[in-house]
């Protein structure tokens, strides 16, 4: 009677002890907020730029042929590209992971054991058959296959292969971001060496200006019409004038360099029109809705993958405190003889099966699980992020476009009101109705004025980059 108590309670604590393995912790779990307003600026047109390849958008055949350049020769989308194969490879390796795996084995030996002891003593006394005697010492050859697989009961194996494959494919959005930024600073910096090359012009042209506008003041201080002090002033403004132009080559060939960089090639002069950078006239953008940056915007589709990889993660960390099941079997040959390996009495098989279950002790598997469900969190933070992210991207760029057409036409009418300014400054200096400070100083804010209209058409063409990469476009 007091046996059936004590095996009754050892059954009914393996039990519990059963049931409490299989018991997960909890943890904190969110959704992911996929919502995004409706519009940009109340306009529901559905007509987005962003879905036009980058041969289409860029129709400057020179700039052209430097982002095709460097989609085959930049380094740091060479080097993303093998990490894209590093994943493809992982998931190789989970897949493997829950099919059956199967190996040959072969070997050869030679035992003996002592003559006094329980197995040496029935070897001694045991024939083969006959009155043949078993060989002394013992060879052993043997030759099989074996098999072990876990049978992926509650699906971990299998998740932890679809979380490799959502790995993998977010590694190839992440090169297509990558496109995408990498066409983005190819433009940003070929527009820049653009507006470089006219800055170089106009302070170029302002030296000539200046040295005629100096001749002149030399012949007037000669004939006493003004003092040395106006010939110092002048010539000052030309001495500064002429250091402009070496700034510029300066940025001009740091400016190649980084273009040559992001090409992937040794320093070489950059090929690029020579015409009137003012005259380019940036394309009509349309930004589309913002529903459309979750399937146009690389880094959102690889913040999504990330994420349901992360969801992938925490499922299999929770299978870790489920029983598992495996298999072991192997069939082959052994016997002491090599003729007598192909006999059918030296066949052997094996099959077994077991299973196992974590009691105590489960620091480690809850601190995975744990750590995987932070992971998850991050993840769901990340997605959101970037969604809101990419929308500002998008809201800032539309705004900077209309609010730099507004901006060029002011500051064109300036720098045309300035140059009748210079013209009318140098006549009445001429006929000492003006004074030279005036002339210099109007001559100084023409060249400025110039400069800001460069500036301002370059900001234009960069807007119109930009939002062509915040829209997602380029990868295509």
């Amino acid at each position: 009677m007091l046996k059936k108590i004590i095996y009754k309670c050892l059954g009914v604590g393996c039990l519990a002890l059963s049931l409490t393995a299989c018991v997960t912790p909890s943890a904190i779990q969110k959704t992911e907020n996929r919502a995004v307003p409706a519009s940009y600026v109340n306009s529901l047109d559905t007509t987005n730029t962003g879905t036009f390849g980058w041969r289409s958008y860029f129709d400057d055949p020179y700039l052209a042929a430097l982002i095709d350049t460097a989609l085959q020769h930049n380094q740091e989308l060479n080097i993303t590209l093998q990490e894209i194969e590093i994943s493809k490879n992982e998931v190789r390796v989970r897949k493997g992971e829950y099919l059956p795996s199967v190996g040959i084995r072969a070997g050869a030996g030679v035992d003996k054991v002592g003559r006094f002891t329980n197995i040496g003593a029935m070897e001694a006394n045991t024939n083969i058959e006959g009155d043949r005697a078993m060989p002394e010492p013992v060879p052993d050859f043997m030759v099989g296959a074996f098999a072990n697989w876990e049978v992926d009961v509650w699906h971990k194996l299998r998740n932890a292969k679809k979380a490799a494959v959502y790995r993998y494919l977010s590694s190839v959005e992440g090169r297509n971001f990558m496109v995408t930024n990498l066409i983005s600073e190819i433009a940003d910096a070929y527009y820049e060496l653009l507006a470089l090359d006219n800055e170089l012009a106009i302070v170029q042209q302002n030296i000539e200006l200046q040295q005629n506008a100096l001749r002149i003041v030399k012949v007037q201080k000669e004939a006493t019409r003004v003092t040395e002090l106006a010939v110092r002033r002048f010539e000052a403004q030309l001495l500064h004038t002429q250091r402009l132009q070496y700034d510029i080559q300066q940025k001009i060939i740091e400016t190649e360099n980084q273009l040559n960089f992001l090409v992937g090639r040794f320093p070489q002069p950059i090929i690029r029109p020579t015409g009137a950078f003012v005259q380019l006239t940036p394309a009509t953008v349309q930004a589309g809705i913002p529903a459309q940056l979750l399937a146009n915007r690389p880094d959102i589709k690889q913040a999504e993958l990330e994420l349901a990889a992360a969801k992938l993660d925490v499922k299999v960390a929770k299978a870790l405190f489920y029983p598992s099941v495996g298999i072991t079997a192997g069939i082959g040959y052994q016997a002491f003889n090599p003729s007598f390996l192909l006999n059918p009495e030296s066949l052997l098989y094996t099959l077994a099966g077991d299973l196992a279950a974590p009691l105590v002790n489960r620091n480690a598997l809850k601190a995975s699980y744990y750590s995987a469900n932070a992971k998850q969190l991050q993840a769901v933070f990340n997605y959101e992020r970037t969604i809101l992210k990419a929308y500002i991207e998008v809201l800032n760029q539309v705004s900077k476009i209309d609010n730099l057409e507004k901006s060029y036409d002011l500051k064109s009418r300036e720098v045309e009101a300035f140059n009748h300014s210079v013209s009318i400054s140098k006549d009445l200096f001429a006929s000492a109705r003006a004074d030279y400070m005036e002339v210099l100083l109007t001559q100084r804010e023409a060249l400025e004025a110039k400069f800001e209209l460069i500036e301002t058409k370059k900001e234009q063409l960069i807007a119109r980059v930009q939002v062509y990469r915040a829209l997602g476009g380029g990868w295509k």
